[in-house]
């Protein structure tokens, strides 16, 4: 693991920055409606641009919108600069979700050193998928969302863990074929693209407390977003939504809480 500098973590930050600004142009080209969300979302409203310590990036887009978006960046997409990878494009990806890249950067998560695709600079791009209303029935949708995901994490987990039976089971876990793990998953979006619920998810990606889930309405309604200076669409009620998802977002956390990934390659080529 390596800890970027203060210089290091501005250039990262404004080689996100540069991607969101693709995302952006790209959507309003194609009339996608998509919405920075998460730490960006924060970022925006008390920062006015990047928390100071932050290493990433997030948009999300309602499935139907994150499927146009996919598509646009075929054509679209400035091929020069950044590539878009999924699990249907990039062989060996891991995860239910999108990564916008920055051609000629090397950027490598701890442990993940060994996932046989380009890593450069990313920003996560992230489809939102219907989960039931029925409390119960969305915790056991929760609990599938929960095995598919550690599934796709054992790859890395089988290396990562320090538990020597955590490890082990992801060991086992890896040996599922991913094109059965993701086989399920698609099927997985496809139930959830027969009904338009109230709430929704990131089916792949864990949801921050009890409820498993957001409600629909946050990402169907946008508002001109102003972050580092350049505008982005971004959730209209952003206090309901940061509220439910950090609580008192206004305060900064405390120094132990403010979260880092391990990093362990970064570099920019040329």
């Amino acid at each position: 693991m390596i800890e970027l500098t203060a210089e290091q973590l501005r250039q990262l930050q404004m080689i996100e920055l540069e991607m969101l600004t693709e995302v952006d142009r790209i959507c309003r080209k194609c009339k996608i409606h998509y919405n920075i969300i998460a730490g960006t979302l924060l970022g925006a409203v008390r920062n006015g641009g990047f928390i100071p310590w932050d290493d990433d990036a997030d948009v999300a887009l309602l499935r139907p919108e994150y499927e146009k978006f996919r598509e646009a960046c075929k054509t679209e997409l400035d091929k020069s600069r950044f590539y878009f990878q999924d699990h249907r494009n990039t062989r060996g990806y891991r995860w239910g979700y999108g990564k916008l890249r920055r051609k000629q950067t090397i950027f490598q998560r701890e442990y993940q050193e060994h996932l046989p695709y380009k890593q450069g600079v990313f920003i996560d791009i992230f489809p939102l998928d219907s989960v039931p209303d029925n409390y119960f029935l969305r915790s056991l949708k929760n609990f599938e969302c929960f095995c598919v995901r550690k599934i796709l994490w054992s790859k890395v987990g089988k290396i990562a863990e320090r538990n020597f039976l955590k490890r082990s089971a992801y060991s086992l876990l890896d040996k599922i074929p991913e094109r059965e793990v993701f086989r399920y998953y698609q099927g997985m979006v496809e139930r959830a693209g027969k009904e338009k619920t109230r709430m929704v998810r990131i089916l792949t990606f864990p949801t921050p407390n009890s409820e498993y889930g957001y409600y629909r309405n946050w990402y169907e309604n946008s508002v001109d977003t102003v972050f580092e200076g350049k505008v982005f669409q971004g959730i209209k009620d952003y206090d309901s939504y940061l509220s439910f998802k950090f609580g008192e977002y206004r305060e900064l956390p405390p120094m132990e809480k403010r979260k880092v990934h391990p990093v362990s390659n970064f570099k920019i080529i040329g």
